[in-house]
């Protein structure tokens, strides 16, 4: 059977694999604990849902403009003054079904065969397919632990060419949950503005925080803002994973190029979801904050047990809520009769063996790592530590 070859080339998301793998194990009747999937396990505050069913009720099941409503476009901009110091018009921003919808179709917008989209390495798991799908070319920087995995400027000055279109900005990190500072965004954008080249900023983490607040690049200056594409949505920092709304942020030049090319694909986002969204970015926030106060208590339990895990160590993230854990030193060892030749093995291992599932690093180009997610109850984390520790023994200190 004939496939197009764009899609021959994609491969299937490693993080949804691992899920599916451990949901199937489950329904072997085997006690899988998932560190796998970035979902938050809380769910969708009332006064979200109780919208939304409002909505349906009153028959808000029609199409909308295909961009999305003016009442969510009008909360988005009130949301990015109040909280990023942005101010944008409501014909700046489109909404779009989830914030990887929105950055399908910024690079879809942005990208022309053999375009460079400059990607910091580790990284979110879809961003090189989705530079492939608009015809575009990753261009990979390598990070360092040592730097908090965060780029460096003069390896992204070292990588600019005359082919680069923009570099993906992803802060509050997935995988790692680095957070840029004002003075390391600032280096960014002198050097985005100097070569005119456009910043990708996927900021879908930001309101998940633990130490100092996120620092949204496009609020610098109206230089780096009118070559920022900002990419956020409510998946996240309200639960809303399945509601499917994301939105971005531009230039109005890029955002009608987006509306054309959505108006002709999937149309307008789901109308039920958009409502909910209007009620998520408006109403209360403690919702927010208190699933935000959880995970920094998970993160720090996670962190603590981790660090005495033989040959685990990890730092702590500021953001997000995943943990990016070195593995380095236990590629090449034998660990109950199981060689372990890279991170692929370990996973498995610790999938079949501790009955654990995490994802390895190298599915975010950074191999012989080990990315958990701590979005699931502090008794199940515990019981999975409690797992891997005794699979692969604490340190001798």
């Amino acid at each position: 059977m004939y496939l197009a070859e764009r899609v021959r080339e994609v491969d299937a998301s490693p993080t949804l694999a691992i899920s599916s793998k451990a949901k199937e194990l489950k329904r072997q009747g085997i006690d899988i604990i998932g560190l796998g999937a970035g979902e938050p396990d809380f769910d969708t505050p009332d006064h979200i849902k109780e919208v939304a069913i409002k909505a349906i009720e009153e028959g808000f099941t029609n199409y909308t403009v295909s961009s999305g409503i003016l009442e969510l476009k009008e909360a988005i901009c009130e949301k990015l003054e109040e909280n990023n110091n942005l101010k944008y018009k409501s014909e700046e921003i489109i909404v779009s079904s989830g914030a990887k919808h929105s950055l399908y179709n910024t690079l879809q917008s942005i990208s022309d065969e053999g375009d460079e989209i400059i990607l910091p390495a580790p990284y979110w798991v879809s961003y090189p397919q989705l530079i492939n799908l608009a015809g575009g070319k990753p261009v990979i920087l390598e990070t360092m632990e040592e730097n908090d995995f965060k780029l460096r400027p003069e390896d992204l000055s070292r990588l600019i060419t005359d082919k680069t279109r923009g570099l993906i900005l992803n802060t509050p990190s997935n995988p790692t949950g680095a957070v840029y500072n004002k003075e390391e965004l600032e280096k960014i954008a002198e050097i985005a503005v100097e070569n005119n080249i456009y910043i990708i900023a996927d900021e879908i983490y930001n309101q998940i925080y633990y130490d100092e607040k996120p620092v949204s690049i496009a609020s610098l200056n109206s230089k780096i803002k009118d070559l920022t594409i900002l990419i956020n949505g409510v998946s996240k920092a309200y639960a809303m994973t399945g509601w499917r709304i994301g939105y971005t942020a531009a230039n109005k030049e890029i955002v009608d190029a987006m509306s054309k090319l959505q108006s002709h694909s999937t149309s307008n986002p789901n109308s039920i979801a958009q409502k909910a969204s209007v009620a998520a970015l408006i109403g209360s926030q403690k919702p927010v904050e208190q699933m935000v106060e959880a995970f920094q208590e998970r993160r720090d339990y996670v962190v603590s047990r981790i660090n005495q895990i033989n040959g685990l160590s990890v730092e702590i993230p500021k953001g997000a809520f995943y943990l990016f854990v070195n593995a380095t030193k236990l590629i090449g060892e034998e660990i109950n009769g199981i060689q372990i030749t890279d991170d692929q093995k370990l996973v498995k291992a610790l999938l079949t063996e501790a009955e654990v599932a995490v994802v390895p690093g190298s599915a975010f180009g950074a191999p012989n790592y080990l990315r958990l997610s701590y979005a699931t109850s502090l008794e199940e984390l515990t019981i999975a530590l409690d797992r891997i520790s005794e699979f692969l023994g604490t340190k001798n200190e």
